[in-house]
């Protein structure tokens, strides 16, 4: 009996380090995306990260089925709107890294963009995840999506007063 779960233990083990090998760049990814930090720190999307896979290993056993890749992004996401939306944790109080290319968005903004267009999920499943209507995730996607491409221009600063140096 003790044998049948230690090989259990170790299937279950080696089958999450092969889940974590191949999603983990992708998740991290988007969390860096989420938090609008540069991808060459970004602290607060790997303790995100950390924290969806540890969440996806806990429920591991009770997949039976469904997609790990799914558990740990919806976690993800859901964490990340708790955290930022209702300010919650750290994740939501920092300023996001003018390098980052979601950094002109809000945090909504960022999560239905990297939502839908960067994790490809529908607007229906999106809209369950978030608790949103249909038509509030398309209109919050398609100003984020306008807001990213246009972005508004940016002012020269102002010219220093008092005396121009001679020439």
């Amino acid at each position: 009996m003790r044998d049948r779960q230690l090989a259990r233990g170790a299937r279950r083990v080696r089958e999450f380090e092969a889940f974590v090998a191949g999603a983990a760049g992708r998740l991290l990814h988007a969390a860096t995306l989420l938090t609008a930090e540069a991808p060459d720190a970004n602290p607060r999307a790997r303790r995100l990260l950390t924290l969806a896979l540890a969440h996806t290993y806990a429920r591991w056993d009770r997949l039976r089925g469904e997609d790990p890749y799914d558990c740990a992004r919806q976690y993800l996401a859901t964490r990340f709107a708790r955290s930022t939306w209702h300010r919650y944790g750290a994740l939501g109080r920092a300023r996001p890294d003018p390098r980052s290319p979601l950094a002109a968005l809000s945090p909504r903004e960022r999560l239905v963009l990297v939502l839908r267009l960067y994790d490809g999920v529908a607007e229906e499943q999106a809209a369950a995840l978030l608790g949103l209507p249909a038509e509030r995730v398309h209109s919050i996607c398609d100003r984020a999506t306008a807001t990213v491409l246009h972005p508004a221009p940016q002012t020269p600063p102002p010219p220093m007063s008092g005396r121009v140096a001679p020439s």
